[in-house]
């Protein structure tokens, strides 16, 4: 959308936007994953909240990494990690405030493990230069149902009992909503504060508390703002694209064929399979195109 090209209506649609952005950062919580990391630059907070978690972890020093993008390559998907830890050894700490179940959580742990490593190996370094990683997914909901607050996953041989691969991966998912007598009372208050529970000890008070201060910096309220406009323009793309990919699709099948209903009535999963059977990219439209598109329109 070119701003010359802004209608009233679109301005006022705009300003409701922002009114509601506003809104929401006035009741931000710790579980929004925007908050969390503004809160957690604090590293005496930082500090406290990993050793509740990796409690057999020692460490003296922190260098943290807030909301930090990783892009691997043009064609490649990045990521943007919400805390990135390191302490005084190079070993790896990352962890994410994730409140929407996707149904893809595994595959999104696998993948940020991976660029983990990235972020700690030099180009032409040995693997053997890798140190210890660590990713930590912070849940309002329970990925495996079983009603713990901690899963921990390594990786294991399933042909001998108790061999580990020794890799130095340790996944963790948190999830805030379990029921399950299994971790320490600490970690248990966090993560019912991260539920909404309110404040029920002294960490989750200053957490609190640092919340509160969050809401009055204007500086951060106008990052969230600016944000979320960028996501929601996003969004409106990816809509758009894939509005636009899908014509490209049905137009090319037959109306009684199978993977006509597929593209109709199939998940986002199914039809990304189709624009790939059928070889249908999407074509990023370049300035000097919609000019000389433009152009053509006034000679007709």
């Amino acid at each position: 959308m070119e701003k010359e090209n802004i209608t009233e209506e679109e301005n006022t649609v705009i300003s409701e936007q922002q009114a509601e952005f506003f809104k929401q950062w006035d009741q931000i919580t710790i579980s929004n994953d925007f908050a969390f990391c503004k809160v957690m630059q604090d590293e005496e907070l930082l500090a406290e909240l990993v050793h509740m978690i990796l409690p057999d972890i020692k460490f003296q020093k922190l260098s943290i990494h807030a909301q930090q993008s990783v892009e691997t390559g043009l064609d490649i998907h990045g990521v943007r990690f919400d805390i990135f830890v390191m302490d005084e050894t190079g070993r790896a700490i990352e962890i994410e405030m994730q409140v929407i179940d996707t149904g893809s959580l595994p595959k999104r742990v696998r993948y940020y493990v991976s660029m983990a490593d990235q972020q700690m190996l030099e180009k032409g370094q040995l693997y053997s230069k890798l140190k210890d990683s660590y990713v930590i997914m912070i849940c309002p909901f329970d990925q495996y149902g079983l009603g713990l607050h901690k899963y921990t996953f390594t990786n294991r041989c399933h042909e001998a009992e108790g061999l580990e691969m020794n890799d130095g991966t340790t996944k963790i998912i948190l999830n805030a909503v379990g029921t399950a007598d299994d971790i320490d009372p600490k970690l248990e208050a966090f993560l019912d504060y991260v539920a909404g529970k309110g404040v029920s000890d002294d960490y989750t008070g200053k957490l609190e508390e640092a919340v509160k201060k969050a809401r009055l910096n204007k500086e951060w309220r106008k990052q969230y703002m600016t944000m979320m406009m960028r996501d929601l323009e996003n969004q409106e793309i990816g809509e758009k694209k894939g509005a636009e990919m899908l014509a490209i699709l049905l137009q090319q099948l037959d109306k009684e064929s199978d993977d006509f209903q597929l593209a109709i009535k199939g998940t986002s999963e199914d039809r990304e399979r189709l624009y790939k059977k059928y070889k249908i990219v999407y074509k990023v439209v370049g300035e000097e195109e919609k000019k000389d598109d433009k152009a053509e329109e006034k000679k007709d």
